[in-house]
């Protein structure tokens, strides 16, 4: 009997143990999410693709929608519903998982809506009916318009070398990397441009997070007329409403500076997997408010201390610029009236969430063009003909690396990315945009040259903008110390 009691008792003791080392943290509990998220990127690419971009529904389906594990539906019909009148695409039919919405409003580009909203609701999204800038831009010479002139290249650039460099970036190993465009400018002109079948020069794509780089510009405009300033706090009311005494919140000590440098040391919700879950993707593709996601996080670093990508650092920046300028109305307009319309970015449309405010974090779609344009403003140091819209200051900012990147490389500055330390195949003061499925704007001020490479890359894509710079800068000579 005494044997017996002891073994149970051996048993008794043995089993929780066993039980513990079996159980796994297996399941997602955000399987609901990530499908829901699911729904809405395809809504707002499928959107986009059509009525933005003004693609076919086979090229959507080929190529916007390419990268999404499982979207719904084929070229030739599904599970979703396209209005072409209004519009609009429905993705999904409706059950456990809802039906997601996007519309397209004129000036915006398309916006994507809540679950509980119906095509009845589209009225009631923002628009911007601000007319275009006076003036032809087919009749009007690069880069005010679209004129270019056939010329040979200008002496010293290598045309073999430069074509190379051009099949490089289109002849890809991966097939997972799809070129959409390339241009390179030199000394301010187009000397290559080079597109893939069924895109040209008025093609619209997203930008993705080349977005942060036109929200970085725009941000530097107020900071350069003194409305908003780098290393003071962020607007008094960022802080949620249930932050209690704001004045004692330790929040209160992130800075614009860190926003920009990806070093709020916020509670991250953007990375670690949660991508297509939690956070920013709310706002991205399911319409919650980009405002409210961004400002309800906690401090989980000292401000400044800790690099972590995440787009709603980027949209507490944009959320700053608006408080800044005041007027709803006004900041609606500002990116038109003071960047855009200004050097000649008429096919650019900076979308917004429901609410009215910009996702200036991602939801750009512009042209390769455009963005060439956006490229010479800061090779042009800020300067477009004899206005400088950009000071140089603000052009040193985005160009130095954030202080929390010291231990890693030195790669990131003010929502422009940065040549690590560990790349010494190009020039060091070369700097990029970078959005996924390759979306880069590099400028090399040692040789005046600006790259501009449009993908719709797919899968683990990995097209290197570094690699692309060194072949194309093989055509090339350096045209000045670098600065």
């Amino acid at each position: 009997m005494k044997r017996l009691t002891l073994a149970a008792i051996a048993l008794a003791l043995l089993a929780p143990a066993a039980t513990a080392a079996q159980q796994q943290r297996s399941y997602d509990y955000f399987a609901p999410q990530r499908e829901m998220i699911q729904r809405g990127v395809q809504a707002i690419l499928q959107c986009n693709g059509l009525f933005t971009g003004e693609r076919t529904l086979e090229q959507v389906f080929e190529q916007e929608l390419a990268y999404l594990r499982d979207p719904v539906g084929t070229a030739e019909g599904g599970d979703y519903v396209v209005d072409w009148e209004r519009k609009a695409v429905a993705i999904g039919e409706p059950g456990a998982i809802p039906t997601m919405r996007a519309a397209f409003r004129e000036g915006i580009g398309c916006v994507i809506m809540s679950p509980e909203q119906t095509f009845d609701d589209i009225d009631d999204l923002p628009i911007l009916t601000t007319p275009p800038p006076d003036g032809d831009p087919e009749g009007a010479a690069w880069p005010d318009g679209d004129l270019v002139m056939s010329s040979p290249l200008p002496r010293g650039v290598d045309p073999v070398a430069l074509r190379a460099a051009s099949d490089w970036t289109f002849d890809r190993e991966s097939p997972e990397q799809v070129t959409l465009s390339l241009i390179v400018l030199y000394d301010g002109e187009i000397i290559h441009e080079r597109y893939a079948p069924g895109i040209n020069m008025f093609t619209k794509t997203r930008t993705w997070s080349t977005a942060k780089s036109i929200a970085s510009t725009l941000i530097g405009m107020l900071v350069d007329e003194g409305k908003l300033a780098l290393d003071e706090p962020l607007p008094f009311d960022w802080l949620p409403e249930n932050a209690g005494s704001a004045e004692t919140d330790p929040r209160r000590e992130i800075t614009l500076r860190h926003a920009l440098n990806m070093s709020s040391g916020l509670y991250p919700v953007d990375s670690w997997g949660m991508e297509y879950a939690t956070g920013s993707g709310f706002s991205y593709w399911a319409g919650e408010s980009s405002v409210h996601g961004a400002r309800n996080r906690s401090l989980m670093q000292e401000p400044g201390t800790f690099w972590d990508y995440e787009n709603y650092d980027t949209l507490l920046g944009v959320y700053a610029m608006k408080k800044a300028i005041g007027d709803p109305q006004a900041y609606l307009e500002f990116p038109r009236e003071r960047l855009l319309d200004k050097i000649g970015m008429r096919n650019t449309l900076l979308s917004t969430d429901r609410f009215g405010d910009f996702i200036m974090s991602s939801q750009v779609y512009t042209t390769a063009r455009d963005l060439a344009r956006f490229g010479l403003l800061y090779a042009q140091n800020g300067m477009w003909k004899d206005e400088r819209l950009i000071s140089e200051e603000w052009i040193d900012f985005v160009r130095t690396p954030a202080p929390a990147t010291s231990e890693t490389g030195n790669f990131y500055g003010g929502q422009f990315w940065l040549v690590p330390d560990d790349r010494t195949d190009v020039p060091k003061g070369a700097y990029s945009t970078a959005g996924n499925r390759g979306q880069f704007v590099v400028i090399v001020p040692s040789h005046d040259v600006v790259i501009v490479r449009r993908g719709l890359d797919y899968g683990r894509q990995g097209f290197d903008r570094w690699d692309m710079t060194r072949e194309v800068l093989k055509a090339f000579e350096p045209v000045a110390a670098n600065p």
